[in-house]
């Protein structure tokens, strides 16, 4: 998984875990369940409009609020291979690589916009904006957190690791 490439959505400022995945949907945590209704309620026909490995591109602050786990499981459940944006709340942080979720810090993020394709390289820590050819360097992901996400999450990684007797 050393590079993503996927079309762009865009989404503005303070996306809360609300708006990602609606509290009227808790009632359930099944991943495919939450998944039919992510960011429906910034754009009601979203969920039928993202394909599998889709980039949501957003502004600061993405994933505010409470500190549901659902938020980033909606999202990778429904097959958003990666976010960018300028920053993160902190929760909705620890919770995306913990669920395999990758994110990705990026202050011009608003730059690419909805349409566009681009490419993550996980190797050379750039985006590229395949579209208009632009190059961005994004904030690099700690080791260990690369480590979560290439194994699909936290409890993967911990299952792997006592698999191996660590």
């Amino acid at each position: 998984m050393n590079k993503i490439t996927g079309k762009v959505w865009n989404f503005g400022a303070n996306i809360d875990t609300d708006v990602i995945i609606a509290a009227r949907y808790l009632n359930s945590s099944d991943p495919e369940h939450l998944a039919k209704y992510v960011m429906e309620d910034a754009d009601p026909e979203f969920p039928n409009k993202l394909q599998r490995g889709d980039i949501i591109v957003a502004g600061e602050n993405f994933g505010c609020g409470s500190s549901r786990e659902h938020a980033p499981i909606a999202l990778k459940a429904a097959g958003v291979a990666a976010i960018v944006a300028p920053s993160f709340a902190r929760i909705f942080y620890r919770n995306a690589f913990n669920m395999g979720l990758p994110i990705f810090e990026l202050p011009e993020s608003l730059e690419i916009k909805e349409g566009e394709t681009i490419s993550i390289n996980l190797d050379n820590g750039v985006i590229t904006n395949d579209t208009t050819k632009k190059e961005y360097e994004f904030t690099p992901i700690p080791p260990f957190m690369q480590e979560l996400i290439a194994s699909g999450g936290l409890i993967n990684y911990a299952k792997a690791e006592m698999a191996e007797g660590k």
